[in-house]
C-alpha cells in the first residue's frame, strides 16, 4: 500500500474531497478530510499531475472536525461534509466560488462576499428523491446512491428532512414492501416532497409504462405518510427527457404547494422548485434587492420555472416576461400568476429561440440548470441589452464559464454571493450581479 505521510489538509474542493499537497507540489484529493487535519493517506489512484487518496490515519484532527450524526454518512452519497463544522463549510464554499471565478472565469482577484448561511444546517430539505431497488430478500428497498458507485444504500431516515418527515423513508419502504407482496410493479425512484409552510406532503412515483394497482398504491402510500397528493410520473426511456413525461394523479390534488414570502406556489411532479424553502426565500429577497427595479423597467425572467422570481418581480417591475421551456413548469407558472392575481407575459419554449422574439429588456434574472447557458442563449441574452443581470446558479464552474462570456460581451461582475442552500454538501447556490 502506497502511503503519503504527514499530509496537511488545506482546503476543500469542488466535488467534496479535501485538498493537500505533496512535498513536490502535486495536488492530493483526499476523501473524508477536514481543513486543518494532518493525515496519513493511502493512494487510490495516481494520475501523474494529481493524486486521489483516502485517509489511512488521522495524525492530528482539525479543530473543525466533527462527529457526523448520520448513520449513513460516508456510505450514502447525499452528504459529503457532515464531519466538518458549519463555519468551515461556509468558508470553503466562498473559497470554491472565488477559485472558480478566477481560474475558469478569468476574473482577477474576484471579490466574493461572505457565504449567506441558512437558518439550520439540518432539517432544511423540502424534497428527497430516492432510488428504488431490490434488497437481498428480493423485496423492494428505497435508498440513495453511494458516492462514486451505482450501489444503493437503503435508508430509513434522513436528517436533512424536517422533523415531521425524517422517518418517512422507512414508512414508504414498508408500504412498498407490503404492495410488492400483493401486486408488484416496476418502479425507478420515489420523490418525497414535504412543505415547510403548508401541510402538503406529495409522493411522486417515477416508473416506466406498465400495470400498476393504482387504487391500492394510493391508499397504502397515503396511509403510510399522510400524503395530500400522490402521482405517477411515466417515462419511456430516460426520465431526464422531460418532453416524454406523462403524469397520472393517483390521489389528492395532483400537485404540491409551498409558500415563499407572501406567495403560494403550486409545483407539479416534474417541475423544479428549490429544495430549501427558507434559503429560497432569502435568495428571492436578495435578487429583488440587487436587481434595483424602479417600477418602470421591462424585466426578463429567464428559466422562470414555476415563477419563484416571476411573482415577486411582477410586484416591483413595470413589465415582466417569463421564459420557460418545461411544459409542466409553464402550466404551474400560469396557475401561480393567476392565483396571485399578477400579470406577466409567459413565453414557452427553448431559451435562445424564445429570446429571439422577446425584444430588449432593462433588467434580467436568469436561473439556468446546473449545465448553465448554451452559447446561443448567452448570445441572445446579450442582445436583449439588459443593463443589469442577476445570475442565479447552483454550479460555480458553469457560472464562472458564463460570467467569462458575459464579461467578454461588455459586462462587468459587480458582486458574487454564495448562498448556502445545501448545508452538509459541497453544493452552493450563487447570486452573481453583472452590469453592462
Amino acid at each position: 500500500m502506497d502511503l503519503l505521510r504527514d499530509l496537511h489538509i488545506d482546503g476543500l474542493a469542488h466535488g467534496g474531497a479535501s485538498v493537500a499537497r505533496t512535498p513536490d507540489g502535486r495536488v492530493v484529493f483526499v476523501a473524508g478530510g477536514c481543513p486543518g487535519d494532518v493525515v496519513t493517506a493511502s493512494i487510490t489512484t495516481d494520475h501523474g499531475r494529481y493524486i486521489e487518496a483516502s485517509i489511512a490515519e488521522i495524525v492530528t484532527a482539525s479543530p473543525d472536525r466533527r462527529t457526523a450524526p448520520c448513520p449513513y454518512f460516508q456510505r450514502c452519497g447525499g452528504c459529503q461534509w457532515q464531519h466538518i463544522s458549519y463555519a468551515a463549510q461556509a468558508e470553503a464554499k466562498r473559497t470554491q466560488l472565488a477559485d472558480s471565478l478566477a481560474r475558469i472565469g478569468g476574473i482577477d482577484d474576484p471579490q466574493v462576499e461572505t457565504t449567506v448561511l441558512g437558518d439550520s444546517p439540518y432539517g432544511y430539505r423540502n424534497k428527497l428523491e430516492m432510488r428504488a431497488g431490490v434488497g437481498a430478500d428480493g423485496r423492494p428497498i428505497l435508498g440513495l446512491t453511494a458516492a462514486g458507485t451505482d450501489e444503493l444504500v437503503p435508508i430509513e431516515a434522513c436528517l436533512l428532512l424536517p422533523d415531521r418527515a425524517k422517518k418517512m423513508p422507512k414508512a414508504l419502504s414498508g408500504a412498498l414492501r407490503y404492495l410488492a407482496q400483493r401486486a408488484p410493479f416496476d418502479l425507478d425512484r420515489v420523490a418525497l416532497r414535504v412543505a415547510r409552510r403548508t401541510s402538503d406532503v406529495e409522493i411522486d412515483l417515477w416508473s416506466p409504462p406498465g400495470p400498476m394497482p393504482r387504487h391500492a398504491v394510493a391508499r397504502t402510500l397515503a396511509d403510510a405518510v399522510h400524503a395530500t397528493s400522490i402521482t405517477r410520473v411515466l417515462f419511456k426511456d430516460d426520465p431526464k427527457k422531460r418532453a416524454d413525461l406523462k403524469v397520472e394523479v393517483l390521489a389528492g390534488r395532483g400537485h404540491w404547494r409551498e409558500r415563499l414570502g407572501e406567495f403560494e406556489y403550486r409545483v407539479s411532479a416534474p417541475s423544479f422548485f428549490q429544495a430549501n424553502t427558507n434559503g429560497a426565500e432569502a435568495l428571492v429577497s436578495m435578487v429583488i434587492e440587487r436587481l434595483q427595479a424602479d417600477g418602470s423597467d421591462r424585466v426578463l425572467d429567464l428559466f422562470a420555472g414555476v415563477g419563484t422570481f416571476t411573482l415577486p418581480l411582477a410586484t416591483v417591475a413595470g413589465d415582466v416576461v417569463a421564459i420557460e421551456g418545461g411544459g409542466s413548469a409553464v402550466r404551474d407558472l400560469r396557475a401561480n400568476l393567476e392565483a396571485a392575481q399578477l400579470d406577466s407575459e409567459v413565453m414557452p419554449g427553448e431559451a435562445s429561440r424564445a429570446l429571439a422574439d422577446a425584444g430588449t429588456f432593462d433588467l434580467a434574472v436568469v436561473d439556468p440548470p446546473r449545465s448553465g447557458m448554451s452559447p446561443e442563449t448567452l448570445n441572445a441574452l446579450v442582445h436583449t441589452k439588459a443593463s443589469r443581470i442577476c445570475y442565479v446558479s447552483c454550479d460555480t464552474a458553469t457560472l464562472a464559464r458564463d460570467v467569462k462570456s458575459l464579461v467578454r460581451a461588455g459586462y462587468r461582475l459587480v458582486s458574487a454571493t454564495p448562498v448556502d442552500l445545501f448545508p452538509q454538501t459541497w453544493h452552493v447556490e450563487t447570486l452573481a450581479v453583472l452590469e453592462r
